[in-house]
């Protein structure tokens, strides 16, 4: 299945020079180094300032919320310190070697996600469509969440916080019902932030104060993005680098805490059994293949502005590793922090049970099973010794008296929005100083909901203005109306009901889709282009072959898993009708609830229009070279990949675009996207609209 090498003449003329492919490489080099001005110029690709810049860009992109809020989780549901190692082994062996596909990809041909893919094989040119609708999607819903967070470190400047207490109700004088029955936390998010409906079905007004900061939240990432990778970048430094620091402190914090250490113990006590359960493979997978943001085209984007000659391989292994350690840092501060919780729940229990046993004695109880420990100071009872005498007389003192267990409170695992805006904001408002840490903390999810959106909209821009000349000229218009375009659809999210579309829109517009485009990218590279060529030209571009094992990795075990995780996720879907999950009013309580109809089609469509562009490509390509022969279709495909070759000179090109592959030339393998310069190049389909506007400006 893997396509013939690249072929050659045997005169050496491939594009009207009778040089080598070393030879002119060396010529672009010398060219860029000795200031000899090109006729590309004037076209210079945008480039990093540094290399620091684009590692911060790289890791801002892949570290993101689900680091905080989705890793902690799956590790606390899936056997702590086993899921880990399951999670390094499928990053090493999965995660890498995809990882540094797309990097190598990017920076070899120096475009977006639409012309990398268009150049490896024409007519699986729908993937790069794929990833920008895929980006689009992620990109409406993500912003939401960067709306909260601003809603809520704007709540945190008082005190004392707004989620501490319960509030009164002014005509009857008392708690709040709904708040009451619940918790504090539970009431402000539910009922104060989202005010959301019981169902998806009743969708209610709009949230006016939601509107407005997911107003400013796309202001924000407008005017971070509206100069590219030149205003962005800047934002990179701190954005990048801040939650770092939050994290820090706030683990120093926690480690103080009564209960960081049962938090530690939960998280890293292995449970090996769980490998044998196929979910968990899954789950671990997904986290894998989410965590280092593969197949959105944003790992793409950004290495097109790299220097040719960056060790991308290296940047692989560093991003993935840097990856890794954030997640760990973050569960490790999640752990203390729920550790903390869980256990002030558990001594709050013990100290309630106490108080109903004293009543019990001062009615002049007395039993056989009577506590041998002081009930007139709660604080003096330890949990093993309640636990102890409740496991020996618990079934007979009544169903007043309960038990109160700590690895049953940890067990209660909290993921996403409920870990950030629930359990975490209910642990804070126990510090001292609760404004200041809750502040710090809201801070550092927008600056990580911010790095990672980003990334998000470069995937959607960089590949749009690459093969677009008329909104690569317009790049301020295109960032403004595509951020102005998001703030409308937005809107379906600032709804009473909001919150529900979010949850489908994660669970469902991004997933199947980004599984689907991650094997075709696979599939495109290691057997249509084929892993060896692929390798050659890494070779030419790094100056040193990366080893033969990626090759396999490539053509075998990657895409196997990714078919494999395709096909869990479909069969998930078909055996489990999708559900969400809801909030009562009325019971004050999560409530699971399935999709109504019109949700469904919904969240088909979601799918469908991401996931189109594949076949719709193809079945372009074939209508396109239905009337060629053989030999016409391959020449068409070989020249419409050298349409994004760089070049020093348009003589080049138009010495190029009049040599035909020929069934005659030489079979070895060559590099078919070998750059000729650093930093100089044209994309041939631009060439004659920039003419055209030099020619008005004369």
């Amino acid at each position: 299945m893997e396509k013939p090498p690249l072929p050659s003449d045997e005169e050496g003329t491939r594009m009207g020079d009778s040089r080598s492919e070393a030879e002119l490489l060396d010529l672009g080099v010398q060219g860029t180094s000795g200031g000899v001005a090109s006729s590309g110029d004037a076209d210079d690709r945008p480039a990093w300032d540094s290399k620091l810049q684009y590692v911060l860009a790289q890791v801002g992109f892949s570290v993101g919320l689900g680091n905080v809020w989705r890793f902690p989780y799956l590790c606390h549901q899936n056997g702590g310190g086993a899921f880990m190692v399951l999670y390094v082994m499928l990053l090493v062996v999965v995660g890498v070697p995809l990882f540094f596909m797309e990097l190598a990809a990017g920076q070899c041909i120096r475009q977006g996600s639409i012309g990398v893919w268009k150049h490896i094989s024409p007519k699986l040119a729908g993937i790069g469509y794929s990833s920008c609708m895929v980006c689009f999607f992620v990109a409406l819903y993500y912003n939401v969440i960067i709306a909260w967070s601003l809603f809520y470190m704007g709540n945190s400047f008082q005190y004392p916080l707004p989620w501490e207490q319960c509030p009164i109700n002014m005509t009857t004088n008392n708690t709040v019902k709904e708040c009451s029955s619940s918790s504090p936390t539970s009431y402000f998010w539910f009922r104060k932030a989202l005010d959301i409906t019981d169902s998806i079905d009743e969708s209610g007004e709009f949230n006016p104060i939601m509107t407005g900061c997911l107003l400013a939240a796309w202001a924000i990432v407008c005017l971070a993005m509206i100069k590219g990778i030149k205003s962005s970048a800047k934002v990179m430094y701190f954005s990048s680098v801040f939650p770092y620091a939050v994290l820090f402190i706030f683990l120093v914090r926690g480690l103080m805490l009564d209960g960081a250490m049962e938090g530690i113990a939960y998280m890293f006590y292995p449970k090996i059994e769980i490998w044998a359960e196929v979910q968990v493979w899954r789950q671990a997978a997904t986290q894998v293949f989410f965590a280092l943001g593969l197949g959105y085209g944003s790992v793409i984007a950004y290495s097109s502005y790299n220097p040719i000659h960056n060790n991308c391989h290296r940047d692989a292994l560093m991003v993935s590793c840097i990856n890794f350690m954030t997640s760990v840092l973050a569960s490790l501060v999640v752990f203390v922090v729920l550790g903390f919780r869980a256990k002030n729940i558990v001594l709050n229990c013990i100290t309630q049970n106490m108080g109903l046993l004293n009543d019990m004695a001062t009615h002049g109880s007395n039993h056989h099973w009577w506590p041998w420990f002081n009930m007139s100071d709660p604080a003096s009872v330890t949990i093993p010794d309640y636990r102890e005498w409740y496991h020996h007389y618990g079934s007979q003192v009544g169903t007043n008296i309960t038990d109160c267990d700590l690895d049953e409170e940890m067990s209660k695992g909290v993921e996403g929005t409920g870990l950030a805006f629930i359990a975490f904001t209910e642990a804070m408002a126990q510090f001292p100083a609760s404004p200041f840490w809750s502040t710090l903390f809201f801070l550092m999810l927008l600056n990580l909901g911010m790095s990672t959106m980003f990334g998000t909209m470069q995937g959607i821009l960089t590949p749009l203005m690459d093969n677009f000349s008329l909104l690569g000229r317009h790049r301020t218009m295109l960032t403004v109306c595509s951020c102005a375009l998001g703030f409308v659809i937005g809107l379906l999210f600032t709804q009473r009901s909001g919150n529900y579309f979010v949850t489908m829109f994660d669970d469902y517009s991004a997933t199947l889709p980004l599984i689907i485009v991650v094997v075709f990218e696979t599939f495109a590279v290691a057997w249509v282009y084929g892993a060896d060529r692929f390798l050659d030209d890494i070779e030419i571009m790094l100056k040193w072959r990366p080893p033969v094992l990626y090759k396999y990795l490539w053509k075998y075990v990657c895409l196997f898993a990714m078919v494999g995780l395709l096909a869990a996720s479909l069969l998930r879907m078909v055996f489990k009708r999708p559900t969400y999950t809801a909030w009562n009013h009325t019971t004050a309580s999560e409530t699971t609830l399935e999709y109504p109809g019109w949700a469904l089609a919904m969240l088909a469509m979601l799918i469908l229009a991401a996931t189109l562009p594949v076949p719709v490509g193809y079945f372009h390509s074939w209508l396109k070279n239905r009337g060629m022969g053989p030999e016409g279709e391959l020449a068409g495909q070989e020249i419409d990949r050298e349409r994004y070759i760089k070049c020093n000179s348009s003589d080049a090109l138009d010495s190029y675009s009049q040599h035909t592959p020929s069934v005659e030339d030489d079979g070895r393998p060559r590099a078919s996207f070998l750059p000729l310069g650093l930093d100089h190049y044209r994309l041939l389909p631009q060439q004659e609209d920039m003419e055209e506007v030099e020619e008005d400006t004369i």
